[in-house]
């Protein structure tokens, strides 16, 4: 089976070609590498340069390689970014979803997994967060995943297309070779900013906000390692394959943790002070995230292994220390 995996040179579509590639898979990449890295390519992948938004491209690519499957990652990702120049969101995510659903239809490709998040949902009615729990996006990002989700939804019923939607909490860790890890330019994740503290790159954290309503007044984010999400989408590949219906799923550990707990964990491992300062709340963050992957389990048989956080920072502080600038050099 050829897999086209769109994105592939980024975060969590470079980790997901590994996985691809142990499993024995042949793996197409095509990526604009506007936020991704011609060092987080395989080598073992083929790779295109190029943008979802020209259709040529596309066309040709799929004429040329016939892929059975797509994975799409290519999208813009930077909450804050998406408030402050949402034009750029719904162009590269909801335009570019459409000249590809377009040219997918044009050239008969009829599976693809699609990287959702868990902004679809926006502040939480419940928690543990259920796929069937409603979806009111608080920022522009979530919103343009939110109408690609439903553009995939109208598109699979008018033409027969074939589609998981995978909704993912906070993406964390690093490949276990070492070879490909996060690099974000500008970083807005938190275990990657505060791992930036014992590499020298910044003096201090920032904890925005320390009187929500939680245990220790800080947020609870649902960290999830970027090889167990990986192998969720290798999974719903195999699901589509077996002629399974359209879904959504959400990934998680199903488990929360708080930024200061991720801050000692990150002390922990470091053997590092990592002093944190307290500052305003940021507009806009929900006081707990947690998701329910129950239905992943069930139905696309998906098991984590990275469950245990200390782990998961471990795996992130073997690559950032080694590679302080990223792929920069």
């Amino acid at each position: 089976m050829s897999v086209l995996v769109l994105g592939g040179a980024g975060y969590i579509g470079s980790h997901t070609v590994y996985e691809l590639i142990d499993k024995g898979e042949e793996v197409i990449i095509a990526d604009n590498l506007q936020t991704g890295y011609m060092k987080a390519v395989h080598p073992k992948a083929k790779f295109y340069k190029g943008d979802i938004r020209d259709k040529e491209f596309l066309d040709s690519l799929f004429q040329k390689e016939k892929p059975e499957a797509v994975i799409h990652f290519a999208a813009n990702s930077l909450v804050g970014e998406s408030m402050v120049d949402p034009l750029k969101y719904y162009d590269n995510n909801l335009y570019g979803t459409m000249v590809l659903l377009k040219s997918m239809v044009e050239n008969k490709i009829g599976k693809i997994v699609f990287s959702s998040t868990a902004a679809t949902y926006g502040e939480p009615e419940n928690i543990p967060i259920l796929e069937t729990d409603k979806t009111e996006p608080s920022n522009t990002y979530g919103e343009t995943k939110l109408a690609m989700e439903k553009l995939f939804k109208w598109v699979a019923q008018a033409h027969g297309i074939k589609y998981v939607s995978l909704r993912y909490f906070n993406a964390c860790g690093a490949h276990k070779s070492g070879n490909i890890g996060e690099a974000h330019n500008p970083e807005t994740h938190l275990i990657p900013l505060i791992l930036q503290v014992p590499n020298n790159k910044r003096p201090e954290i920032k904890i925005f906000g320390d009187d929500y309503d939680t245990p220790d007044g800080t947020c609870i984010r649902d960290y999830i390692h970027v090889t167990d999400l990986a192998n969720a989408h290798i999974l719903a590949i195999e699901y589509l394959k077996k002629g399974s219906q359209n879904n959504i799923f959400n990934l998680g550990n199903g488990t929360g943790f708080s930024v200061k707990q991720v801050i000692d964990i990150s002390r922990k491992v470091t053997n590092h002070s990592i002093p944190a300062v307290i500052c305003p709340r940021r507009a806009g963050d929900p006081a707990k995230l947690i998701a329910s992957s129950e239905k992943a389990k069930t139905v696309l048989k998906w098991q984590p292994i990275y469950t245990d956080l200390e782990t998961i920072i471990e795996s992130a502080w073997r690559w950032h220390k080694n590679h302080p600038d990223g792929y920069e050099n």
